[in-house]
């Protein structure tokens, strides 16, 4: 009886855990090296970026689906130069944590990545995902052309008549300004980083329900 109440109070400790907290925790164990997915090709691939809470979350997401050649967690939306994390996490700037997405539109359009996007996140919560609050993780789109904003605009417009949420969508709709990639150890780190109470808890339950909703749009190596 104890020992099962014990792992319930764990279990409980570790849905509360955040984004920040589990950073905080891994920092003197990681390396700031520079995101290993700058280095992929992506000459001629579309970029698109969106911010939807913790970006490990958001990468493993993105970095899955048929077409993505590149995910790179960083910051936008913000002012000041070369952001960091420490000053992004601690809600001192303007910077949301977002991904930025490299694509081949001839295998996945800017509505299906928006279709990802919207369903992979609470768009109806101000400054907060789960466990993760502040500004940093608000939910925004960053488009980059008219016509990327008008498309945006319908798809949230058509989710709303569609009743998709009980609440109110509250996404950003902002033109695309500066991307700023975050330190090495946030790149990939859903997959670097299994046992991290935050994965475990919060991000792991999040990427298998996105698998088993978007079977048909996943790589090979993610299909069952």
């Amino acid at each position: 009886m104890i020992t099962r109440t014990l792992l319930l109070l764990i279990s409980i400790l570790f849905c509360f855990t955040s984004c920040t907290e589990a950073t905080n925790n891994n920092r003197l164990q990681a390396t700031s090296s520079p995101p290993q997915n700058l280095s992929e090709d992506t000459v001629g691939l579309a970029k698109a970026t969106f911010a939807g809470g913790c970006f490990w979350c958001t990468e493993a997401y993105f970095e899955r689906l048929q077409g993505v050649q590149a995910v790179v967690s960083g910051y936008a939306g913000g002012k000041s130069q070369n952001p960091t994390y420490q000053q992004v996490s601690a809600g001192s700037t303007d910077y949301a944590e977002c991904v930025q997405v490299y694509y081949n539109p001839q295998q996945i359009s800017y509505k299906e990545l928006l279709e990802v996007f919207f369903a992979t996140h609470d768009p109806t919560t101000l400054n907060r995902q789960g466990p993760d609050h502040g500004k940093q993780y608000r939910s925004v789109v960053f488009y980059r052309t008219p016509e990327e904003k008008k498309m945006t605009e319908q798809y949230i417009t058509d989710l709303e008549q569609a009743g998709a949420y009980p609440n109110k969508i509250v996404t950003y709709v902002q033109p695309f300004k500066k991307f700023w990639p975050a330190e090495g150890y946030h790149q990939d780190y859903y997959k670097l980083n299994p046992k991290d109470p935050y994965v475990q808890a919060v991000a792991k339950p999040k990427v298998k329900k996105f698998e088993s909703n978007f079977q048909n749009k996943l790589k090979p190596e993610y299909s069952n």
